[in-house]
């Protein structure tokens, strides 16, 4: 027997020994961290100017031009030149402006452009207009400089055809007048000819395309008589949450470095075809400034007119098709005639060419020079943009403007300037309101009973208000029965909502989207189908003492600087609580929200989000749920009867929703504090989403993944069984999930 017993013994030591040597390779094994943040360019919050008549001024991106390397007037008239030049081309017979021609917005007029042989090349020309913005380059994005790209075209084999770009450069060389120019613009006479600075003087070109004094933007700088009646309508359907179009467009670029499915039917990989971990059928997202001179659309050029492509985006883009993984803000939307006209009447008002240059008569080489070509939409862009413009609006002091009997109150709105209040008197209006001017207060004016006036779309309209005016409140008002959302402000500095009651208005109750410095505060919100109150990609958010109920979600930061969250009650949603990094958005960041003193029950709502819609990879059951996001702390909420797990913390690539190829931000839940909550009776179902990645229910979910997080919670049931806290050291953690990832990994 002790012989037995000095064995097993010894078999006790080795197995000891052999875990305490995984424990301490795991502890070798280098910690999961995403990338660094850029904090100087997270695109988070508003880029609204201050002061300004209306929110809708913006600031411009920076630009694209190489550091310490500033182009002079000389290279940009350099450039001019050759970029109007065939010499640049190997048979010299094609030049630059041959495929991006200035009468035609800087593309060509055709669905795919044809190269020197005459053989149809596979994507569309991209229009030039404010290319001095565009860090990605192409259609598919594949190069991140003008100074690149301008050698694309010229080298490649269907395109310019240059076999040699030193013979290239070898035969500028030998015209006098190019010599002096390069002389003049680089220094070193005829040794200034290079390729290289061939490529400087056409990037430094490109970059003087800017157009920004379209009818819209003397509107955004508070010209309100510098739209059509028809134009401000469609600019109000270019914002809604029923077409969404200021998602990927957003003022002032109308333009997005992002990449993104929309379904065009194509076999064309897009971003997939130059990078791995790109997504098959994404493409850039190009600008609207001069899209109306730049037709046909899309990547292969397979969209005639501009109608063409909003019926296409009304079907729901390839959704319409059996497309699959079609971008989030792809979803199909109902359009009247009149609508659809004041869309398109929209997109005409984001027409300037004041900065187009002038086509030289004649060009250094002596080959032949473009002509000017016919646009016939032109015509229509004349047609459509009739506003005279130029109001001025004299000074006077804030007023109250009330609402009077048999006026909408989009006729008292306006009619206010900066720093007025509407208010407007206890009632029922059938109508969505549109605010553009900054410093306005609207404000309800409650009956005897303390009733709201009532905002009701008869479920026919999109919103209650769309507002983008810098420090605008709005409040004591009812909104019902729209479509999409019940109060929605973008890109504005200095929001207030308070006192709002919102029940069944679509996808959002309260909606800032792109904002900074957000007040929400006393707003009930039930019957929306994504987040009842939802900010996303803003700055600075605050959502205190409010209440929702019977939705997807409670409340929503998505990709969100900076918040906090406090005194809500949350209650009978899929999930109450949800704090998360999406991809593929303008914002790169989810980050230090505190989560504290909120009741959160009983949401254990069945999930109705709207198939396609990124809200349904909630899973029903879940009182607070961190996805990606970093830094945040979460203490002192009361969180009950949740039936999956009162809070949750997982990665991107953890809730298995997200493809890691769709992942443009680092996807690990990093330093979130969990402490001090007060749980009970959580996990007791969990959903089955849950159940199939393998991860038991209870008080805490953590999917194990992301460095430094801690959990410091007595009491509280949890997957791991152990959770690291306050005294764990960094090694001891670090092995710890790495053992557990492991063990997930193992057990499929």
């Amino acid at each position: 027997m002790r012989k037995v017993l000095k064995i097993i013994g010894i078999i006790l030591v080795v197995l000891l020994a052999l875990l305490l040597l995984a424990f301490v390779v795991a502890a070798a094994v280098p910690v999961q961290k995403d990338p660094p943040i850029d904090m100087a360019n997270h695109g988070a919050g508003s880029s609204s100017v201050e002061p300004a008549y209306s929110g809708l001024l913006r600031q411009y991106p920076p630009t694209n031009e190489l550091a310490g390397s500033p182009a002079s007037p000389e290279e940009a008239e350099l450039g001019r030149l050759l970029f109007f030049d065939p010499v640049l081309s190997e048979a010299d017979d094609i030049a630059c402006a041959s495929c991006h021609h200035p009468d035609l917005g800087f593309s060509d007029g055709r669905p795919t452009a044809v190269g020197m042989t005459g053989v149809d090349l596979p994507r569309n020309t991209l229009a030039l207009w404010n290319v001095s913005y565009v860090q990605s380059l192409f259609w598919d994005g594949r190069v991140g400089s003008l100074e690149e790209q301008a050698l694309v075209p010229l080298t490649h084999a269907d395109e310019m055809g240059v076999g040699d770009t030193a013979t290239m450069a070898a035969q500028v060389a030998a015209i006098p007048e190019y010599v002096a120019m390069f002389d003049a613009a680089f220094g070193g006479g005829a040794a200034a000819v290079t390729p290289a600075n061939i490529a400087h003087a056409l990037s430094a070109f490109q970059r003087t395309l800017i157009s920004d004094d379209a009818p819209f933007d003397r509107y955004a700088a508070g010209d309100f008589d510098a739209l059509t009646a028809q134009q401000r309508r469609g600019l109000a359907v270019f914002r809604s949450g029923a077409t969404r179009c200021f998602e990927c467009h957003g003022a002032p670029t109308f333009a997005s470095d992002t990449f993104r499915v929309i379904g065009v039917p194509s076999d064309d990989p897009g971003r997939a075809g130059v990078v791995d971990d790109g997504v098959f059928g994404a493409f850039k997202v190009p600008t609207l400034r001069n899209v109306a001179l730049s037709a046909p659309y899309m990547h292969d050029g397979s969209m005639a007119t501009l109608e063409d492509v909003i019926a296409f985006y009304e079907r729901g883009g390839g959704r319409a098709n059996g497309f699959e993984k079609v971008d989030v803000f792809v979803n199909p939307f109902e359009l009247t005639d009149q609508e659809r006209g004041d869309l398109l009447a929209f997109l005409y008002a984001l027409t300037d060419e004041s900065g187009l240059p002038e086509i030289p008569a004649a060009v250094p080489s002596g080959l032949p020079v473009v002509g000017r070509v016919v646009n016939p939409a032109r015509e229509q862009v004349a047609f459509h943009n009739t506003a005279t413009g130029g109001a001025t609006t004299a000074a006077r002091s804030p007023q109250t403007i009330t609402v009077s009997a048999g006026e909408s109150i989009q006729a008292a709105v306006d009619r206010a300037r900066p720093g007025d209040t509407v208010e407007i008197p206890y009632g029922i209006y059938h109508e969505r309101v549109v605010i553009d001017l900054s410093d306005l207060t609207l404000h309800g004016v409650p009956n005897e009973a303390g009733e709201f006036p009532i905002l009701d779309g008869e479920n026919r309209l999109p919103e209650g208000v769309i507002a983008s005016g810098n420090n605008f409140t709005v409040g004591f008002l009812h909104t019902r029965n729209f479509t999409d959302n019940g109060v929605l402000v973008e890109g504005a500095t200095g929001v207030h909502f308070h006192d709002i009651l919102a029940e069944n208005v679509g996808t959002y109750g309260i909606y800032p989207v792109r904002s900074t410095n957000v007040l929400i505060e006393r707003v009930t919100v039930s019957g929306v189908n994504d987040a009842g109150i939802y900010a996303g990609q803003s700055e600075n958010v605050t959502v205190r003492d409010s209440t929702a109920f019977g939705n997807v979600i409670g409340i929503e930061l998505e990709n969100t600087l900076g918040g906090e969250v406090y005194g809500n009650h949350l209650y009978d949603n899929s999930n109450g609580i949800l704090i998360v990094l999406l991809p593929q958005l303008t914002s790169k960041i989810s980050t230090g929200a505190v989560i504290r003193d909120n009741l959160v029950e009983h949401n254990n709502l069945a999930n109705f989000a709207p198939e396609g819609a990124t809200a349904r990879i909630v899973p029903p059951g879940t009182g607070i749920l961190l996805i990606g996001s970093d830094n945040n702390e979460v203490f002192n909420n009361t969180i009950t009867g949740n039936k999956t797990a009162g809070v949750a913390v997982f990665s991107l690539t953890g809730t298995g929703a997200f493809n890691e190829n769709e992942l443009d931000v680092g996807p690990l839940a990093e330093g979130n504090y969990v402490h001090n909550n007060i749980f009970s009776d959580n996990g007791f179902d969990p959903d089955p989403v849950v159940a199939e990645l393998g991860i038991p229910a209870g008080d805490i979910l953590w999917d194990t993944t992301g460095a430094g997080n801690r959990f410091n919670e007595s009491g509280a049931t949890s997957f791991p069984p152990l959770l690291p806290g306050d005294g764990w050291p960094d090694f001891a953690a670090n092995a710890y999930g790495n053992v557990w990832r492991a063990l997930l990994a193992v057990m499929g």
